[in-house]
């Protein structure tokens, strides 16, 4: 049997070759990561309140979710899952762009509008489209992916435009109550309190601020023989030689008060910190590192995290304006010991319930899902700021040790820890629920 031989023309060839389409270059859950990690460098910068901290997280992070969403097949949208959550409109002619590059482009957008500093937003974006081009993007690709990212980044700053922020700034100026065991301003700045009407905001898996009020708090008393005077001993008993090494430790690594300010003669200088939410965000990052995860569950884990984030301050913002109880700090000064100073600084808004123990638990839950229980990892996120790392066995025991650190640092009582687990653990099996289309318990 004879042979065919096709002769194919040299330049038939080439234009053969030249055809076949390029390979776009890879992005990485490490550029997720970056991203935010320049939010919350801005943020440290803009000295950003937890609560608004993490408002900014999420509708950053659906910004890129929602483009991830459309191009993968394995992640849904969130239309229909979070509260008045709208139905997205994709370009339809818009072509040749890479979904990652996309994602991450409307996160740079999203971020540099919603917060105060977003001009350094654009400087970080500038440098990572200039590292896209060294890598292999070409211009085409990365104009087309930019245009793609600034029409869903609008979609979303509308969505958040919507969830009642703005309007928190026409309320009335908030009025201490100057009633026996009720909150009161605290050394060394006397600031007033923050977002004292963050719980009006629209939450994004709550049906409302209120879902999951936790057990009221111990009431005040100056009874010797009462509960609270006894709550108010034990935190009395933690300062000074009362805490161990490892218990200041402890406390110091989850500090984490972006308001803390300290004397210098005449002077106070303000000390600039990470937040809560930033330093679960950077958590969420090593994870997702160490777990060697993909751009689009990496995304996906983030988003959710800072959902959790947000709905978790939500709630206990709720509680704790609505409680509006004393702090430790204030009433073991006017009742025990007029020189009496924790060891951390006391953050400027009511005692109960703690936050960091709400948020806490919330986003060890969601990471817990995704990731697994006792996943083992290495907490370096604060070395920065002189802070050395800390090793744990679980996102469970990092929640943990997070809340009792408020305790060992003289700003909460126990049953505002307590509770706070049991309210954040709450919040965070109910984003779980949400956005795993499974129905809550």
């Amino acid at each position: 049997m004879k042979k065919l031989l096709m002769l194919i023309p040299a330049c038939g060839l080439f234009a053969m070759i030249s055809c076949s389409p390029k390979k776009q270059p890879e992005l990485t859950n490490q550029d997720v990561s970056k991203v935010i990690g320049h939010m919350t460098s801005v943020m440290i910068h803009d000295v950003t309140n937890p609560p608004l901290a993490a408002r900014f997280f999420t509708y950053t992070c659906l910004a890129g979710y929602e483009i991830v969403a459309e191009n993968d097949k394995q992640i849904g949208s969130m239309h229909g899952v979070l509260n008045q959550y709208p139905d997205v409109k994709h370009p339809k002619q818009n072509a040749g762009y890479n979904y990652q590059l996309s994602a991450l482009l409307a996160m740079f957008e999203t971020s540099a509008k919603l917060l105060p500093s977003g001009i350094l937003m654009q400087g970080y974006e500038a440098s990572f489209i200039d590292s896209c081009k060294n890598i292999g993007f070409s211009s085409e690709v990365i104009d087309s992916s930019k245009s793609y990212a600034k029409t869903i980044s609008k979609q979303i700053l509308a969505y958040a435009k919507a969830d009642g922020y703005r309007k928190i700034s026409n309320y009335p100026r908030y009025k201490l109550k100057q009633t026996p065991g009720s909150w009161d301003l605290t050394p060394p700045a006397y600031m007033l309190p923050v977002e004292p009407y963050f719980n009006t905001i629209r939450p994004m898996t709550l049906d409302s601020a209120g879902q999951f009020v936790p057990d009221a708090p111990i009431p005040f008393s100056t009874d010797k023989n009462s509960t609270f005077y006894k709550f108010l001993q034990m935190s009395y008993a933690k300062s000074g030689n009362g805490l161990k090494q490892e218990e200041k430790d402890i406390a110091n690594f989850w500090d984490c008060n972006p308001f803390a300010v300290q004397n210098d003669g005449h002077m106070l200088i303000g000390l600039k910190k990470i937040s809560p939410g930033a330093h679960w965000m950077g958590i969420t990052a090593i994870a997702c590192k160490q777990a060697k995860v993909g751009f689009s569950k990496t995304l996906q884990i983030n988003t959710a995290v800072a959902i959790g984030l947000l709905d978790g301050f939500i709630c206990c913002w709720d509680d704790k304006y609505r409680t509006n109880r004393i702090r430790p700090e204030t009433a073991i000064r006017k009742y025990i010991d007029p020189h009496w100073k924790p060891l951390l600084q006391t953050p400027p808004f009511p005692e109960y319930i703690s936050g960091h123990s709400v948020v806490s638990a919330a986003a060890a839950a969601i990471l817990t899902y995704y990731l697994g229980d006792n996943f083992k990892y290495t907490d370096d996120v604060e070395v920065n700021f002189g802070i050395p790392p800390r090793h744990f066995n679980s996102f469970t025991q990092a929640a943990k040790e997070a809340a009792i650190s408020r305790f060992w640092g003289g700003i909460h009582f126990m049953d505002a820890i307590d509770n706070g687990i049991v309210q954040g653990n709450k919040v965070g099996n109910l984003v779980v629920a949400k956005l795993s289309g499974q129905k809550k318990s």
